[in-house]
């Protein structure tokens, strides 16, 4: 006599959250802290900032005032201070601006590739959900098959 068997699935605890819309895209506002007063106004100016320097026009203002200083640095004839405006006054303040906004949009493209890695995660969890579920209908198919096949073979023998 053959037994017949239904396979039980078990739900990986992070799919039944994942299932229940309780595991949602990290966004960058969850990262902020959320303690002292203090903590959350650091967060918020220090956000406020890099929102303000990381931009093409904080570049060129930047730039801007550096270029107040080049005349000075070429007079002095000394390629101590001009090597020294190069790099501390110009390279410091625009390149300070530019990373900035290269990190812009770079973490943009970074967010948006997460974005469709989260959503394509959720379908294969919703597509696996259905594979478990037709799964189940054929075994429910598979064991009346077997039940049948059982009373025939008794009633042949």
């Amino acid at each position: 006599m053959v037994e017949s068997s239904t396979y039980e699935y078990v739900p990986h605890p992070h799919t039944v959250r994942k299932l229940s819309h309780q595991d949602e895209p990290v966004k960058v506002a969850d990262q902020l802290p959320k303690g002292s007063f203090g903590a959350r106004f650091n967060a918020w100016l220090a956000v406020k900032v890099t929102t303000g320097v990381g931009t093409m026009w904080c570049a060129y203002a930047f730039a801007l005032l550096a270029l107040v200083s080049l005349p000075s640095a070429i007079r002095s004839h000394s390629p101590v201070i001009l090597v020294s405006w190069i790099s501390q006054t110009f390279l410091q303040l625009v390149l300070l601006s530019v990373i900035i906004v290269g990190q812009n949009v770079l973490a943009a493209a970074q967010d948006k590739r997460s974005e469709a890695t989260y959503e394509d995660a959720d379908a294969v969890l919703h597509e696996a959900v259905e594979i478990q579920e037709h799964l189940k209908q054929q075994d429910a198919t598979l064991n009346i098959l077997i039940e049948r096949l059982t009373a025939l073979e008794a009633r042949i023998s």
